[in-house]
């Protein structure tokens, strides 16, 4: 595969275009499972889709894009890029509030949206003085909007397409897209990536994945495409020529696994804990025979991951796991699985260990969204899910004096969208510093803490939360948590239960202290306080890929952490 050589993603596109059954179908959206499309369709609708962007818009100019996981999500993408635009994906879980400032903030031409529901949530913040056009997917309801298109129409047109210009003039160091931050710590950050950026992380993806690619191969995407993680995959998708299956939602996720049977599956680490938690319930309710086996499947599979000596009784115990528990296993999760990876934070390795013992390999990998996002990933060969892998050979990592870890290379992003402060801050010699605390374990890079996320004890000790919140949620009792005790004299938590199961004071203060005697002395909770309302993107206190905003939560319970070191 040449993505070296690619001045750009376009020219990827229309290379794998050339090579593929022209009437095979590529993309298929699993919430209209009758919606499918060639690569023909595909190609003519991009092409077509580019021609009208390019009447309205310049060189540069950044088109907005709001819609849901679905095919004509990546047939925008590519058409904006074609037309000469700057794509800006932004989340549909996003408040009113969020589009106003990155509207405001990056000033589009063009505003391209999947259906009403999108569309009422920005009408009235738009300046329609300064949109050229508006694009949807699905026909927009009482629209007085002079340049609209629905791409609908388009679709149902079997005439009419564009003969697509081969001459395109974008060069690997030209912006692709601007992805804004999720915002964690306050507004998000619009990151400028370039064409090189995610090509070079296209190579490094591509040559992970090798030794499982396959002519027929399936990708099943369901994070949203808003995020650098699956916006760069889907170049990867594109790159090995995959059969690529839009999810209805994450409720229907395992059914959607169970009709497509993909290859391969890339998820944040909260879907991981999810599924591990469910499958540990699952097993715990094992009684005789099949107890002994799920406990075998765990036990020795474990074992065999950690590569550690297997007795012959083990092995024999272990085959005969392999065909009565992960056998079924694989078979849930449609049968053709190679692999999960995680990325988009910290997975557990107790988590990772767990789902690599029960039959579904997961990778750890690890990045951000400057980075186009993939720094490092661990080889599905040489599995080692305490680390995040080897660095891509695209870039350089190395770890600063003070242990932070350094990037530079072509995915290093070009800044962020008027920003030149904040970019300055981050990008010192042409070295991304990422905030990440780390160190390299025999050319495999293990992330230690988090600059940013430490807690400081007042005798000067450094505690990582994320660490501790781990350590509770990973009990079946506790579905989420927030520590607190920045300069406190003791850690205290919030604790949201898992409402699936009936548990009372004694039993959830014998729980905690049960997860206390494997946390250090200043790790230990000394006291916490129960909310029933779950985080979620819908109260705004999760990220939309499922991160705690921290600093929101803690304003909004501050007098309930603060009253915690009164009594």
């Amino acid at each position: 595969m040449k993505l070296n050589s690619y001045n750009n993603l376009l020219e990827l596109f229309f290379d794998q275009y050339k090579k593929q059954d022209k009437n095979k179908i590529f993309l298929t959206n699993l919430g209209n499972p009758k919606h499918k499309l060639s690569w023909e369709k595909t190609y003519l609708l991009v092409n077509h889709l580019s021609n009208q962007i390019s009447k309205d818009i310049k060189l540069g100019d950044r088109c907005v894009l709001i819609s849901e996981n679905r095919p004509e999500w990546m047939i925008s993408d590519l058409a904006i890029m074609l037309a000469g635009g700057i794509s800006v994906p932004s989340y549909t879980t996003y408040t009113t509030k969020d589009y106003e400032y990155i509207i405001k903030d990056c000033e589009p031409s063009v505003l391209i949206v999947s259906n009403n529901t999108q569309f009422n949530k920005i009408k009235d913040i738009l300046d329609y003085k300064k949109i050229k056009k508006i694009i949807s997917f699905d026909r927009l309801e009482n629209l007085k909007f002079q340049n609209y298109l629905c791409i609908e129409d388009s679709i149902n047109n079997k005439d009419g397409f564009e003969n697509f210009d081969s001459e395109i003039s974008i060069k690997r160091s030209d912006p692709a897209c601007i992805i804004y931050t999720s915002g964690t710590q306050g507004n998000p950050k619009g990151v400028i990536l370039s064409h090189g950026g995610i090509l070079s992380n296209c190579e490094g993806g591509y040559e992970l994945l090798k030794s499982i690619i396959s002519k027929d191969m399936k990708f099943l995407t369901w994070l949203p495409l808003s995020h650098s993680y699956e916006h760069s995959v889907q170049f990867i998708q594109i790159a090995v020529g995959a059969k690529v299956f839009y999810a209805e939602s994450i409720d229907k996720l395992l059914k959607n696994i169970s009709d497509c049977s993909p290859d391969i599956m890339t998820a944040v680490p909260r879907f991981y804990q999810n599924l591990y938690q469910k499958i540990n319930s699952t097993f715990s309710k094992a009684k005789g025979l099949k107890k002994f086996l799920v406990e075998n499947t765990v036990k020795l599979g474990s074992k065999k991951f950690n590569k550690e000596k297997m007795s012959i009784k083990d092995k024999i115990v272990n085959k005969i796991c392999e065909i009565t528990v992960r056998s079924k296993i694989k078979k849930q999760f449609g049968g053709s699985l190679k692999t999960f990876v995680s990325g988009g934070g910290a997975l557990d390795p107790e988590i990772g260990i767990f789902l690599n013992s029960i039959g579904l390999p997961t990778l750890q990998g690890y990045g951000l969204t400057e980075t186009s996002p993939v720094v490092s990933c661990n080889p599905i060969e040489d599995i080692r899910i305490d680390t995040v892998g080897i660095p891509f050979r695209c870039n350089n990592v190395k770890i600063a004096e003070d242990g932070e870890i350094l990037v530079k290379g072509e995915n290093v992003m070009l800044g962020y969208w008027n920003k030149k402060a904040e970019t300055d801050k981050v990008l010192v010699d042409g070295w991304l510093h990422t905030g990440d605390i780390g160190k390299f374990i025999n050319g495999y890079l293990k992330i230690t803490d988090r600059k940013k996320d430490i807690l400081i004890t007042p005798g000067g000790d450094n505690i990582s939360p994320v660490k501790v919140e781990t350590a509770l949620t990973n009990s079946n009792f506790i579905d989420q948590s927030l520590v607190y005790g920045d300069n406190k004299p003791y850690l205290v938590a919030l604790i949201v239960l898992n409402s699936e199961i009936n548990i009372n004071d004694k039993d959830l203060s014998d729980e905690i202290e049960k997860i206390n005697k494997n946390l250090t002395k200043i790790e230990k909770i000394k006291k916490y306080f129960i909310i029933k309302e779950k985080f979620s993107i819908e109260n705004g206190m999760m990220t939309p890929t499922l991160k705690l905003k921290r600093y929101k939560i803690i304003n909004i319970y501050k007098n309930n952490f603060e009253d915690l070191y009164k009594k």
